[in-house]
């Protein structure tokens, strides 16, 4: 049964989510796990207790996703999103743009079976119950934290940090620091020991301006799991769309929902290439072809982004007959994926950037 997170399991204060058994016992356990594993004297700064409470109080989660992929149902994410304003888990749209084993027996459900000590694998937990993945945004970039899960992504109030389970790098890898909002400090001595000048990020973060470049994290971020219900009306600070879908049918979906929910809209530069110019060896020699017979076909200014990409996808679905010489299709479907981490890392920016809409 579903009951309001009392301030005692969560960080103190109150959590509005209203979490079930499930999602309560995955907390505590992450908890436990973070306390028994709290860091040597002298692994943090002297003002740790400060650096804590901001991260908690002040740090925002991320969730990037493609807007325009194709759930099992054949809608889009964006319509899926714009129905009732709600962000699920990939065990309920069966979509995911990291590991795609998020079934009962699959990778996935083994590494959280691991990582929430069997929470979500008790008798009678529904698949709405798994968490939501993200990534927290300490450096504030503008596209997201982990930009290689998608090209748009929700940015989260604080207040949801107290109902967010945390891991320092993917949790795919097993990770061995832990934490919550109220026992961070495993994951933060994990991330200082990795990048040192973290410490003086986090000092501003309730005040310093986001940076106009994107980060184009691949591979280092802190992973977030969000346990309960997500809605952009109660739980999301903005929507940060990519300029490619300016214009588009799914562009203007997420501005709606977003103007329903009283959710702002911002846009980031986005990312843009030409075929020539993508990388042989990063992904490996096949993207360069892919590149080009994506742009042939989607790509009206003969440049690939986002958007190209995301018909490009939605055709290996609809007609993988037509990608037959490119493998299968769950083959070709790795490739976009793969095609997409190429852009985040070598793309251009594709616009100046829009601000707020």
């Amino acid at each position: 049964m579903a009951t309001t997170a009392r301030p005692s399991e969560v960080t103190g204060r109150p959590a509005p989510a209203r979490l079930t058994g499930a999602q309560r016992a995955a907390l505590r356990h992450v908890r436990s796990v973070a306390r028994a594993g709290a860091p040597p004297p002298g692994a943090l700064p002297p003002d740790a207790a400060g650096l804590l409470a901001t991260v908690r109080d002040h740090a925002r989660i991320t969730l990037n996703f493609h807007p325009d992929r194709l759930l099992a149902d054949g809608r889009t994410l964006a319509e899926s999103l714009a129905e009732d304003g709600v962000y699920r888990s990939q065990y309920e749209t069966g979509l995911s743009n990291g590991s795609r084993t998020a079934f009962p027996g699959g990778l996935r459900d083994g590494w959280e079976d691991a990582l929430f000590g069997g929470a979500y694998h008790a008798a009678g937990v529904r698949p709405a119950e798994r968490p939501k993945y993200g990534a927290l945004n300490l450096r504030q970039y503008p596209d997201g934290a982990a930009p290689r899960f998608g090209s748009c992504h929700v940015r989260l109030r604080p207040a949801v940090n107290a109902r967010a389970t945390f891991c320092h790098n993917d949790s795919h890898l097993g990770p061995a620091h832990l934490g919550t909002a109220d026992s961070f400090a495993p994951v933060l001595a994990a991330l200082l020991a990795e990048q040192p000048d973290a410490a003086a990020l986090v000092r501003t973060l309730p005040h310093a301006p986001a940076p106009a470049s994107p980060g184009r994290s691949l591979d280092a971020y802190v992973e977030a799991q969000v346990h309960g219900p997500l809605s952009l009306a109660e739980d999301a600070e903005a929507l940060v769309l990519d300029p490619s879908f300016d214009g588009t049918e799914t562009g203007r979906l997420l501005a709606e929902v977003a103007a329903r929910s009283g959710t702002e809209v911002e846009w980031h530069t986005g990312f843009a290439l030409r075929p020539h110019e993508v990388d042989a060896e990063f992904r490996g020699p096949v993207m360069v072809p892919l590149a080009a017979r994506i742009c042939s076909s989607y790509a009206r200014r003969g440049v690939l982004d986002a958007e190209v990409l995301g018909r490009a996808a939605a055709s290996v679905v609809r007609e993988p007959a037509a990608w037959a010489q490119w493998g299968s299709r769950d083959e070709v479907l790795q490739y976009v994926k793969q095609l997409w981490h190429v852009l985040v890392r070598f793309g251009h920016p594709a616009s100046g950037g829009r601000g707020n809409a």
